[in-house]
């Protein structure tokens, strides 16, 4: 696939690389209460030389135990949407899709809010929220996939309406599960939670989202060669060897077990996966050797941004990050909405 880039790739992920390294120092610096970057520095040397706890200062103590999961937390959480943005848009060749505008991050939300309000999937154990979160995207996605079929093809305008009727209904059953919780902070921890958050990051408990990422990562860059020919019609991609069906059926649970993963840690996040992989297709093409690390990283420094302004713009208060991404993520749709051919 053929590419003017704006800059020679190395040159570009150096860039990239330099603005994601900026974006996370920024992101331990700013705040209700502002760290200069020598401390923040000192806090990681501390850390890696191995001081306790006891040895930090009220600032280290900020920077070490609330800055950092969380900055771990948007980073994974932008990689992964942006992620699961590329393979989607792949699997119905169209660059409108995404998991919050297909009704997965509902179907996530269902299930996630089935155990933190009614203490539903017991069986999962301290993987609870996350198991039914996954179950949730993956029955949701596979419900839009079937609906969205005419003829035995995908149709996007039936895509796109069944994506958004199913996210309505989902939606108004999660609101409905939060308003009949007898609990006053149940549900005001539901309905923050709907929104999206990374307030709740901790150290011990990244390692799954992080997980994940990092593994879905891996498939879907190793998997580029199909990607590519998948975006294809189908039967040029079968007469190229893939297994079309299967691969499909692989995507849908990958993606389906990212963003239940993430939506059980953040909550719902809406329009990074819309976002990011059209913006980085406009920077390096559609190659997806390519297009697949530079939204990971793209959607990575977006979140961290995004999750900045939440913590800034309302301080001390702070904003649930999903307003902060829909107040970009909503006109950015419209845009591409109007200037595409793909509503037939």
């Amino acid at each position: 696939m053929k590419h003017k880039y704006l800059a020679p790739i190395p040159f570009l992920f150096a860039g990239l690389s330099a603005l994601l390294f900026l974006s996370v120092l920024a992101s331990l610096m700013l705040g209700s209460a502002s760290v200069p970057a020598n401390d923040v520095l000192g806090v990681l040397w501390k850390a890696a030389a191995g001081y306790s706890p006891a040895d930090m200062t009220t600032y280290d103590h900020i920077v070490w135990s609330l800055r950092i999961p969380r900055t771990i937390l948007a980073l994974t959480v932008g990689a992964g949407l942006a992620i699961v943005g590329v393979a989607i848009q792949a699997l119905v060749k169209n660059p409108l899709a995404d998991p919050y505008i297909l009704g997965v991050s509902s179907g996530a939300s269902v299930g996630a809010t089935l155990v933190i309000l009614a203490g539903a999937f017991s069986f999962f154990g301290t993987y609870a929220v996350s198991g039914a979160a996954f179950l949730g995207a993956l029955l949701t996605v596979v419900a839009v996939y079937i609906l969205a079929q005419s003829r035995f093809r995908i149709s996007v305008s039936r895509l796109l309406l069944s994506g958004v009727a199913v996210s309505m209904m989902l939606s108004a059953l999660t609101s409905f599960l939060v308003m009949m919780n007898p609990r006053e902070e149940g549900i005001q921890t539901a309905l923050y939670w709907m929104l999206g958050s990374l307030a709740g990051a901790a150290f011990d408990q990244l390692w799954l989202p992080v997980a994940v990422v990092a593994l879905g990562y891996c498939f879907f860059h190793q998997s580029f060669r199909s990607l590519n020919v998948l975006i294809t019609d189908d039967a040029t991609a079968q007469s190229l060897g893939l297994n079309i069906e299967s691969f499909k059926a692989v995507i849908i649970i990958i993606t389906a077990l990212i963003t239940g993963v993430l939506v059980a840690f953040s909550g719902a996040i809406g329009f990074v996966g819309l976002m990011i992989p059209h913006m980085a297709r406009i920077i390096v093409g559609a190659d997806h050797r390519v297009l697949l690390p530079a939204s990971t990283m793209l959607g990575a420094v977006f979140m961290i941004l995004a999750d900045i302004a939440a913590r800034m713009l309302v301080a001390p208060e702070e904003l649930p990050i999903g307003i902060v991404t829909a107040i970009c993520g909503g006109p950015f749709f419209i845009w591409l909405l109007r200037r595409s051919n793909y509503i037939v």
